[in-house]
C-alpha cells in the first residue's frame, strides 16, 4: 500500500491564505495529519489481506470436506437399507 504523506507545511500556509491566523492554521495543519496517520493506522494491508484469504480458503475448505463426509455417510446409510429390502 502507498502512504499519502500529509504536507503540514502546506496546508497551514494555504489556511494562511485564506485568512486563518499563522498559530490557528499551524494547529490546524497538525490535527489533519494526527487524523491522516490515525487513519492509515486501522487500514488492512496486502498481507492482512491475504492472511484473511488463507483463513477463510482453510475454513471453506473444512467445510466441504464435511459435506462430502456426510454425504458419503448417506450414501452408505442409503445402501444398507436397500440390502435389506
Amino acid at each position: 500500500m502507498t502512504a499519502t504523506v500529509f504536507d503540514t507545511l502546506a496546508a497551514a500556509r494555504e489556511l494562511e491564505d485564506a485568512g486563518v491566523e499563522r498559530e490557528h492554521a499551524a494547529a490546524i495543519a497538525s490535527i489533519a495529519r494526527r487524523a491522516s496517520a490515525a487513519d492509515r493506522e486501522t487500514l488492512a494491508t496486502k498481507a492482512d489481506l491475504a492472511a484473511l484469504e488463507a483463513r477463510l480458503a482453510n475454513r471453506l475448505l473444512g467445510a466441504v470436506l464435511a459435506i462430502v463426509a456426510a454425504n458419503a455417510a448417506l450414501l452408505a446409510v442409503a445402501i444398507a437399507i436397500l440390502k435389506f429390502l
